[in-house]
């Protein structure tokens, strides 16, 4: 690993030896190495063939586990009680859109979502399959790990800023049971367009990214001299600085100093900045303080952040109602689950459009699928990719309506039938990204940026 302050036993005249800027420091401890994470910085900064379409951001709030259609955003008030569930609909603030009582938060932004309600796919039931699909637009086949939507963002935008372009909120995913890439790397683009992963909870009150900030035992003047020693190591090994890996790595080096001691990356990460009353609005707990430090990541330059709500299906409250251990049950989505995402999200909303940042900044609210319409002998209700609804905000989308429409129980599309490729799609178009533009695939082969005949939502636009 690297290290930044190891002890080295050859000295040059700066007194920084060879062996401490050979081993220089690790950002393991939020997802990536320090090479990586730079190799991510100057190699997206490079590769800008989509820039200049416009600045817009995206934030993913990736609802992992799956919400139930029914009880959330396509209540079924006349069905039968077994396919309707327990919970009551409620009027929104745009009158033709109703949705569950567990979220009165919502029904207060109405004015800014647009509902998707017939989002549906046929890959096998298993959250992996679906957190691939909807992260990516494409299924694991072949061999092919297609790319996240916020990796193929960083690398044809490039950073904008010194902080990494793409980053996870607070880790990447853990397991799905399905023993399957979960859609949160960049696949095939290589590991330099790798999110930038946390991996800490921005609720915990001591909270830091303590590889972002400079070690107290490395001052400035001596950073600069380590910047510099790359003056002797071209000396000694001037041989290998030729090699194209060795200019990967002095670019890397350089790119990775920059990020260590930028106060700009130290400040977007620090939540102490943000008043207390702030805080509490967004909610002390992880999601809320996540949904809360995406605004300030994309209001210091980052292009696209992923918010997971939950990290894991097993063992904790989540999305994921089948109703008996180690899952939750519909109670627990009311009681637990509910009442934080409704506060976070709704603080988000209403911070960026206060701040004047929501048109700019896309708000996308996905899951891997919906849950059956009937509900299970345990109380709860089952995986179901068939139809389910995911939703947007901001970022050019026009709120207060909904596109498709799912059939009376929720069980399937009735109108408009959306599927992930069209989700992953309309990002691209919020960002100013063709999808008919192509990608540097495997063995070099051209990769599209979608599916051939996908196209954006443009209903959300228009």
């Amino acid at each position: 690993m690297l290290n930044l302050s190891g002890d080295g036993s050859v000295r040059t005249c700066d007194g920084v030896s060879r062996r401490d800027f050979l081993q220089v420091g690790s950002l393991g401890a939020i997802g990536l190495s320090m090479a990586d994470l730079a190799r991510q910085s100057v190699l997206a900064a490079d590769s800008t063939t989509g820039a200049g379409k416009n600045d817009r951001a995206c934030i993913m709030i990736f609802n992992l586990g799956a919400p139930s259609q029914l009880d959330t955003f396509d209540p079924k008030p006349d069905a039968p009680r077994e396919i309707r569930g327990p919970f009551q609909p409620i009027a929104t603030r745009s009158p033709e859109i109703q949705i569950s009582e567990i979220l009165p938060r919502h029904a207060e932004l109405a004015q800014h979502i647009s509902f998707v309600r017939s989002c549906n796919h046929s890959a096998p039931a298993v959250h992996d399959a679906g957190w691939q699909m909807m992260q990516t637009g494409r299924f694991f086949t072949g061999g092919v790990n297609t790319p996240h939507a916020g990796s193929v963002t960083a690398y044809l935008l490039g950073r904008k800023t010194d902080l990494p372009p793409f980053v996870v909120l607070p880790e990447l995913m853990g397991s799905g049971g399905g023993n399957l890439p979960n859609g949160q790397a960049a696949g095939f683009l290589g590991k330099a367009h790798d999110p930038f992963a946390l991996n800490a909870d921005p609720s915990k009150p001591d909270f830091v990214v303590p590889d972002l900030l400079p070690p107290k035992q490395i001052g400035e003047a001596r950073m600069d001299r380590r910047r510099r020693m790359r003056d002797v190591v071209d000396q000694t090994i001037a041989g290998f600085e030729k090699s194209e890996n060795a200019q990967l790595l002095d670019s890397s080096f350089q790119s990775a100093f920059r990020i260590i001691s930028s106060p700009q990356a130290r400040d977007a990460f620090d939540l102490s900045k943000e008043p207390q009353s702030v805080r509490e609005r967004y909610g002390m707990n992880r999601f809320g303080q996540c949904c809360l430090l995406s605004r300030r990541l994309v209001e210091a330059g980052v292009r696209f952040v992923t918010v997971n709500t939950f990290l894991t299906v097993f063992n904790e409250v989540t999305w994921d109602i089948h109703g008996t251990l180690p899952f939750t049950s519909i109670e627990g989505m009311k009681n637990v689950v509910a009442p934080m995402y409704d506060q976070g999200y709704s603080a988000l909303i209403e911070d960026l459009s206060q701040r004047g940042m929501l048109d700019n900044t896309l708000v996308c609210n996905l899951a891997e699928f919906g849950r059956t319409p009937r509900v299970n002998p345990a109380g709860g209700r089952d995986h179901w990719p068939q139809c389910w609804t995911v939703y947007f905000a901001g970022g050019g989308v026009k709120g207060g309506r909904v596109i498709g429409r799912s059939d009376p129980i929720g069980g399937d599309p009735a109108e408009r039938p959306v599927t992930p490729p069209e989700i992953v799609a309309t990002i691209y178009q919020s960002l100013g990204l063709n999808v008919e533009t192509h990608l540097p695939g495997p063995a070099g082969r051209p990769f599209p940026l979608a599916d051939f005949g996908t196209k954006p939502i443009m209903e959300l636009f228009s």
